[in-house]
């Protein structure tokens, strides 16, 4: 992508995250008779607390409730990494995550309830920007019902990273 591209997305999404705050990008991803599913689905500049994603996910039909949580790391390629930031539009990330959860849940049948949440903004060294996570019957299904809703993240859902390095001012931060 070319640094004009680049300003001109940021631009857009600067514009577009102006008009929402965080009470307007968080969605239960109701279907069609309106009755909300079993998703909790987040894009916001702040995470649900693991106590909340654990309250929501925890039912008693199911045994196995599996996490991935994605921290910032301090180096990449042996460069030092100060933050990262996540920019995305948020309405579209929100719609994207619910047909993950609803594909997730066709190729999992025993998984019940699904977790997708993603930071917007900076994130710090060793903070989390994004969990994912189920609640299933079993635990095998979890396992990869899990690892399927965090790639398919990465790959699907437009947030976009900013890498961060230290010692070389935004000059060295790389898009990702």
């Amino acid at each position: 992508m070319s640094d004009q591209e680049i300003s001109q997305l940021e631009q857009h999404q600067h514009q577009h995250q102006q008009s929402f705050n965080d009470n307007d990008i968080e969605n239960n991803c109701n279907n069609n008779n309106n009755e909300s599913k079993p998703y909790l689905i987040q894009v916001s500049t702040a995470l649900p607390s693991l106590q909340n994603i654990n309250t929501f996910l925890t039912t008693p039909n199911c045994g196995a409730i599996s996490l991935f949580m994605g921290t910032t790391r301090d180096n990449f390629q042996n460069k030092p990494v100060l933050r990262l930031s996540y920019e995305g539009y948020a309405p579209m990330a929100i719609k994207e995550l619910c047909k993950l959860a609803d594909e997730a849940r066709e190729k999992y049948p025993s998984v019940e309830k699904v977790v997708a949440v993603h930071l917007l903004g900076d994130c710090p060294v060793g903070e989390t920007s994004v969990i994912v996570g189920c609640a299933s019957h079993h635990r095998r299904d979890g396992i990869r019902c899990t690892e399927f809703l965090i790639d398919e993240l990465k790959a699907r859902v437009p947030i976009w990273k900013k890498e961060v390095y230290g010692g070389e001012g935004e000059e060295g931060a790389v898009w990702k």
